[in-house]
Parts: C-alpha cells; sequence; structure tokens
C-alpha cells in the first residue's frame, strides 16, 4: 500500500526534544499541535521556537516569509484532547517506559482510527509500548536526534507488529522533513545508543578512576577522534538523568555487565546535577568562573 498523507502533527512534550521536533515540523510546511500539561512549559517553548527561526530568518536560512508561516503554523495546548486530529502523534517525554506506556494508552483512546503513533524513545521497545495500545500495527519508533533542528538523523524503529505501510509514511514523513533516515531492530539502544552510551559510561569511569581530569577526556576526545565534543560535555547536553536512563536499559534488556552505569554518574544524577537543563552537570553552565566541585571518586 502507498504510505498515507500526513498533513497535521502533533507533539506531546514541550522540552527541548519536542520543541524542537514541533519547529522541524511546522518549517517543513506541516501543521502543528505541540502539547503539554505544564502551561508554564508550553510559553517557554513557544518563546524557544520563535527566537530559533528568527535566528534562521537572520541568517538567511529561511525567508522572513517562510519564517512567519511556519510559527503560524504551531498551536499550543495543555488539553490532550485537542490533538486528536492529528495525522500522526510524536511522543517526546521523559524516557520512562512506565510514563510512556500511559501516555500511549491515553492517546489510543483520543486519536482518530487512521493516527500513527510514533515515540522519540532514545532506548524503550516500541514492541512493548505499541502493546498499550490497541492499535500496534500503527505504533512505531521515530527518534530525533538532540537538537532536531539541527541534527540531520532520524531513527526509525518498528516494533514487531508496526505495519509496512506505517514504516513508509513515517519514512516519507522524515525525508520530507529533511532528514536522513536509518532503520534499526527494536532491540535495547537501537543504534546510536547502543554505541554512544557505552563511550559516555567509560568515560565516566575514566573521571572517576581518576584516568584524567573532565577537561582532558573532553579535549583527547575532541581533538584525538574529531569528535564535536567531548563525551562528558555530551553528557551534560543530553542529560545525565537520559543518560542513566538509557545504560539502565541496556543493562536490563542485554544482561551484559559493561552496561552497568558508572557510580560517578549515578551521583551526579542522585545530586541533582543534570547537565545543561539544570544548570549544572559535570561541567557549571550557571557560573562558568566557578569551578564545579567534584563528586566523589576512587
Amino acid at each position: 500500500m502507498a504510505p498515507a498523507a500526513v498533513k497535521v502533527i502533533g507533539v506531546v512534550g514541550s522540552g527541548q526534544m519536542g520543541s524542537g521536533i514541533a519547529q522541524v515540523a511546522a518549517v517543513a510546511g506541516f501543521d502543528v499541535w505541540l502539547h503539554d500539561s505544564d502551561p508554564a512549559a508550553l510559553w517557554r517553548a513557544e518563546k524557544a521556537i520563535g527566537n530559533s527561526v528568527r535566528r534562521l530568518v537572520s541568517k538567511g536560512e529561511l525567508s522572513q516569509l517562510a519564517g512567519t508561516d511556519s510559527l503560524n503554523r504551531l498551536r499550543y495546548t495543555s488539553t490532550l484532547a485537542d490533538i486528536r486530529n492529528s495525522d500522526v502523534i510524536i511522543e517526546a517525554i521523559v524516557e520512562s517506559e512506565v510514563v510512556k506506556k500511559n501516555l500511549f494508552l491515553e492517546l489510543d483512546k483520543i486519536a482518530k482510527v487512521s493516527a500513527i503513533l510514533a515515540s522519540n524513545t532514545s532506548s524503550i521497545s516500541i514492541t512493548r509500548l505499541a502493546s498499550s495500545t490497541s492499535r500496534p500495527t500503527k505504533v512505531i519508533g521515530m527518534h530525533f536526534m538532540n537538537p532536531p533542528p539541527i541534527m540531520k538523523l532520524i531513527e526509525i524503529v518498528r516494533g514487531a507488529d508496526t505495519s509496512d505501510e506505517v514504516f513508509m509514511t513515517i519514512k516519507t514523513l522524515s525525508e520530507r522533513l529533511g532528514k536522513t533516515v536509518i532503520c534499526s531492530q527494536d532491540f535495547p539502544g537501537f543504534i546510536v545508543n547502543r554505541i554512544l552510551m557505552p563511550m559516555i559510561n567509560e568515560a565516566f569511569f575514566a573521571l572517576y578512576t581518576g584516568v584524567a581530569t573532565k577537561e582532558d577526556i573532553d579535549t583527547g576526545m575532541k581533538l584525538g577522534t574529531n569528535h564535536p565534543m567531548g563525551p562528558l560535555q555530551l553528557a551534560d547536553f543530553i542529560g545525565l538523568d537520559v543518560c542513566l536512563s538509557i545504560l539502565k536499559v541496556l543493562h536490563e534488556g542485554l544482561g551484559d555487565s559493561k552496561y552497568i552505569p558508572c557510580p560517578l554518574l549515578v551521583q551526579y544524577v542522585d545530586a541533582g546535577r543534570l547537565g545543561r537543563k539544570q544548570g549544572i552537570g559535570v561541567y557549571n553552565y550557571q557560573n562558568k568562573s566557578q569551578p564545579v566541585k567534584p563528586l566523589s571518586s576512587l
């Protein structure tokens, strides 16, 4: 069957990922509903998207007319039922299987029968998320990279029951969003995080055991392997809590001790040092002149 036409996209979760996905979809010409249960979070997202689009216009990457049209295509709501007429609904909430399953249960009730439910999860089983719905053939993983307006990749993950038509619809949609598509089987961590998170975890072990300072670890990986940022800096950008959640999924799903989260990463999360979004993680983003007091190490 030919892929279904997509005109309206709903995005649930207005954090950095959700707002970025909404912006990408609006710029690509789709009508977009962005939902968050927290009105203050929606206000921050609207402000951030507006600033981001205006930067694109100022740099000549979007015309003034296209920028205005993109912002006009966006609707913001704290009422989940408002997104019920979306052709595709993309979930971009906290990386918790229980929370995501509860959301998919609600989306299954309110979304039109033909709607595709996609998850931006970075590690959780699409098959298990689909099992909480009455439409497992219409559930798929659509993993954007962070930040979505800049990163060119989308990782598509088929659940056990995802139909060929749904896969082709999401592949076509991803390409219309200007992204390159890679496809993963439904295994813990998929492709990118299956490879990336052990590297980040090992960087934490290097810091934990006193191999080097955080600056030298990051500089070594940037200049020695041509990475755009070091693994500890990248972990701060992703969110240390997200990194920890993914490593737990990898360890529980694959049963290999190499995925056990570094105790130092666990300690940072326990201390509330979650990275850039919190203003402090491995590095201090609130007062850069003030060094971060290191947590315990060997």
